[in-house]
């Protein structure tokens, strides 16, 4: 056997291995003596017609492709250990040739990380504040939560809410009748196509109104993507909403534990507060991770984004299947391919394979370390959260979820580092 490292990129290493001819005699002897136990030829017993009588009966090309197959697997161990490779996943193998056999072999290595200077990296974090606006805007949508609808004997306005009946075709096709249907008329809604909420403004109480509308280019299903459609409407009801008076009865009508306005406002700016404040440190810790990256020098197999970008895609295929909106669907919808799709995706997967690598990278180097006792206490918290704990608790113990436990947490701990590091904390710099 005969091994050529023809060049080594991207962290894999090019193979070209031709075969010595009595290899491939001993293979084909081995493919012929399993192969003529299977034939049924006619005039012969089972597993007793010669090789050249199965050769003719299955093709030499057949016997020969056999021989090979149950052959490189061996070829290409022997082949690792002569060059002294270590793989991390199955090579790309193609034969290139059969006369002498000559097979390539694309091999993935592990990958490299050489990490920057990443402890001065200094950073300010954005400081998180809370606006009067934000906490008015918070308690009108407390209001309309907690308004009343009353009928009102006046034509449609906007954000009024309306009962009518609705006749329409495309094409002289049904397309959406329904007797006694509620509307809330939203300016900008798309719903159930643009311009429909804009049709009922001014129209009376027991008055109908007839109208057409285009329906978008990329409307779903396809087929009526384009096309008019024709509308009837009867309204039946105008309701308009009448929202609650800010006192202290309203805020005890969102919790009874708050007995005034002040305390109610109160409350709202703590939990803004606290959304801010954890927005901004996601945020924080984000530019850190792009410095920490930035800085560093990452090669990597195409293997690990292959890998990462088929759990993407069946990680989305799962969401659309548990939304009721099937994968088919879905891109039906956004008029694109499933490998459109996966293309789209695959900066991110390239993304997330070179952070995960910097970052495990970082945790060996500050001895990040997770003790059993975080592991399970973490697991207990989903078990003590989870509607079947039972089930739950015996889904946790496997070593699998423990590992991958493990992992969030060292990746938590490593972040939480490099953000004490880049805000230049005591704590960090002492570590």
């Amino acid at each position: 056997m005969k091994v050529t490292r023809e060049k080594e990129e991207d962290r894999q290493v090019f193979l070209r291995i031709e075969l010595e001819q009595s290899q491939v005699d001993q293979a084909l002897e081995q493919s012929y003596r399993h192969l003529v136990k299977k034939a049924n030829i006619p005039g012969f017993r089972q597993g007793k017609a010669p090789r050249e009588v199965l050769e003719r009966y299955i093709g030499k090309d057949g016997l020969l492709e056999d021989a090979i197959d149950n052959l490189l697997p061996e070829v290409y161990e022997q082949a690792l250990k002569e060059e002294k490779i270590e793989a991390i996943a199955n090579p790309q193998i193609e034969v290139v040739q059969r006369e002498p056999v000559i097979f390539t072999a694309v091999v993935p290595l592990e990958p490299t990380v050489e990490l920057g200077k990443y402890r001065g990296i200094k950073l300010k974090p954005e400081k998180a504040e809370v606006t009067r606006e934000e906490v008015d805007a918070v308690i009108e949508q407390l209001r309309r939560q907690h308004g009343t609808w009353e009928p009102v004997e006046r034509p449609v306005a906007f954000d009024d809410l309306v009962t009518m009946d609705v006749e329409s075709q495309v094409e002289d096709k049904p397309f959406i009748n329904q007797s006694g249907a509620q509307y809330q008329v939203m300016p900008n809604q798309p719903l159930p196509t643009p311009d429909f909420a804009d049709q009922l403004v001014g129209i009376k109480v027991g008055a109908e109104k007839e109208f057409k509308l285009k329906l978008p280019d990329d409307y779903s299903p396809p087929e009526l993507a384009g096309k008019e459609a024709q509308f009837k409407v009867k309204v039946n009801e105008v309701k308009q909403q009448q929202l609650p008076k800010l006192d202290s009865e309203f805020a005890q009508l969102v919790s009874a534990e708050f007995k005034t306005m002040a305390a109610l406002r109160k409350q709202l700016a703590k939990n803004l507060r606290f959304q801010a404040e954890q927005r901004a440190r996601e945020e924080f810790e984000e530019k850190v991770i792009d410095a920490v990256v930035e800085s560093s020098k990452v090669e990597f197999p195409p293997v690990l984004v292959e890998s990462e970008l088929e759990r993407l895609m069946e990680q989305q295929a799962k969401w659309m299947q548990e939304s009721g909106l099937g994968l088919e669907e879905y891109l039906s919808r956004i008029k694109k391919t499933e490998e459109e799709l996966r293309e789209e995706t695959r900066p991110v997967a390239v993304k997330r394979v070179t952070r995960s690598l910097v970052l495990n990278k970082v945790a060996e180097a500050e001895k990040i370390e997770v003790s059993d006792e975080e592991i399970t206490a973490d697991l207990e918290k989903l078990v003590q959260g989870a509607e079947k704990k039972a089930e739950m608790k015996e889904r946790t113990s496997s070593p699998q979820v423990r590992g991958s436990m493990e992992q969030l947490l060292a990746t938590q701990k490593t972040i939480q580092r490099l953000a004490e590091i880049a805000k230049g904390s005591k704590d960090a710099r002492e570590k």
